[in-house]
């Protein structure tokens, strides 16, 4: 089973210093290789990787497409079974690697995988992006084990399983190579946000199985590309979740869940106007303008996916949190 470690880059020559030599250490077993996947990077990450690293591939895409066309342009020239998708803000552990290999070699049907996702800033915690596997409720609001919406768990063993989530997170997300061909990589519509989602709600939609593995543990900065805080993170996000909505929910709910969720979301603008960030609220009136504008594209994209009915879970994340006051993921259950 060959494994091909791919970390995207984009003017990252900062990142990659402090964080490669923690993949490299760590990554030193057989059939498995580092390439760099270069989104027309302008800085010197490219030039510090060949006269620091000689021995590690480096695929150059023309253009910065973001996170999902540029893993689609990269994976095209990537040989490996299992593509080991790894963001350049992510330090990995002794050992991460043998309990996903593992996994993948007892479970044919696991397609996908994620490690515990832990923060690098704060180790004792688990991290925004997957923390311990994700799930969304019923109106495509994503949540993860050990982290509901902003609110983070700290890490206490409570997730050192082996289980079945719903999506994988895009911080490093394992996935065998032929899945991820035959579902034609990420939606390049989305640029980045949410593509992970998408990609394995289509995947649950063919049969495949995710699975976390806890016993594998990676530790994420977050935000390196787009702050937390950022208008374009939120218009991706919003907008973003609408497409995964209407090319995999089940016909029959369709058009109550997504109107449902165009109203929870102008309740998060208003919200958003109290705390004084206007800027984001129009964002997402931006975000759903950008929905409207691509409806007959994205059914078009819906008609090529076979929608299930036992696709997650039937709550509101957003009840629970906002109005029943669940901070942690155990009490939602």
């Amino acid at each position: 089973m060959k494994i091909a470690i791919v970390i995207l880059n984009w003017n990252g020559e900062k990142l990659l210093k402090k964080f490669l030599p923690s993949i490299i250490k760590f990554c030193n077993i057989e059939n498995v290789e580092i390439v760099i996947a270069d989104n027309a990077s302008t800085d010197n990450s490219v030039e510090f990787i060949k006269n620091n690293y000689p021995s590690i591939s480096i695929v150059k895409n023309k253009i910065n497409g973001g996170y999902a066309k540029g893993y689609n342009d990269a994976l095209k020239k990537v040989n490996a079974d299992i593509y080991a998708l790894v963001n350049s803000d992510i330090e990995v552990t002794e050992n991460w690697l043998n309990p996903i290999i593992t996994t993948f070699k007892n479970e044919p049907y696991t397609d996908i995988i994620q490690p515990k996702i832990l923060d690098y800033k704060n180790k004792t915690k688990f991290e925004y992006a997957g923390a311990g596997g994700g799930f969304i409720d019923k109106y495509g609001y994503p949540y993860c084990r050990g982290r509901i919406f902003s609110e983070l768990e700290n890490d206490t063993q409570q997730f050192n399983d082996v289980t079945e989530i719903f999506w994988a997170s895009g911080a490093c997300f394992f996935i065998r190579s032929k899945v991820f061909h035959n579902l034609k990589g990420f939606d390049e519509d989305y640029f980045a946000h949410q593509e992970e989602i998408d990609l394995c709600w289509r995947a649950i939609n063919n049969n495949s199985i995710i699975k976390y593995v806890g016993t594998s543990t990676v530790y994420h900065v977050g935000g390196a590309t787009l702050k937390e805080e950022s208008p374009r993170k939120t218009f991706l996000n919003f907008r973003n979740s609408l497409f995964t909505l209407l090319k995999n929910l089940p016909k029959k709910k369709l058009i109550s869940i997504i109107l449902t969720r165009l109203i929870l979301d102008g309740i998060a603008g208003i919200k958003f106007i109290f705390e004084l960030k206007p800027i984001h609220t129009l964002v997402i009136i931006k975000a759903h303008f950008s929905f409207y504008n691509n409806l007959t594209k994205m059914l078009k994209k819906r008609s090529r996916t076979k929608p299930k009915e036992n696709y997650y879970t039937l709550k509101s994340i957003v009840w629970e949190h906002f109005i029943l006051r669940k901070k942690h993921y155990k009490e939602t259950l």
